[in-house]
């Protein structure tokens, strides 16, 4: 099921940002994603978040958050991943917003293929500091 953030679920989703930002990034440091965490949890509540429950065991597999139309996040639990969490999460936003964006690590070649696989094509490459 996918349904909007709760503030309940704000230490799952948490978890899942901090776990699946250290296992797809390891061209960047641990310490910097620990370091983030606070600040982004700050921050998720001001965002449109939306989760994936499962109906059965209702542990969240994953998220994604926005702001108007812009992707800041898709994040899916390590051991959930490859279920197809993360192209219904993406599929449902999509039917509420239009000419969404995003941005990817060029390293994240998985995260890559995904966005391709689901119709979004790279506009621009940049350095990120």
């Amino acid at each position: 099921m996918i349904r909007i953030l709760k503030e309940s679920d704000l230490t799952a989703v948490m978890q899942i940002w901090l776990d699946t930002n250290i296992n797809s990034h390891n061209f960047i440091s641990k310490d910097y994603w620990k370091k983030n965490c606070k600040m982004v949890k700050s921050l998720i509540p001001q965002a449109e978040v939306y989760v994936y429950e499962d109906d059965t065991t209702k542990q969240i597999n994953g998220f994604i958050g926005l702001f108007d139309d812009y992707i800041e996040g898709l994040f899916i639990r390590t051991d959930a991943q490859g279920y197809g969490y993360g192209k219904q999460l993406l599929e449902y936003v999509k039917n509420i917003k239009s000419n969404m964006k995003l941005s990817v690590y060029q390293k994240n070649e998985r995260a890559i293929r995904f966005y391709n696989r689901e119709g979004f094509v790279i506009e621009s490459e940049k350095i990120d500091d």
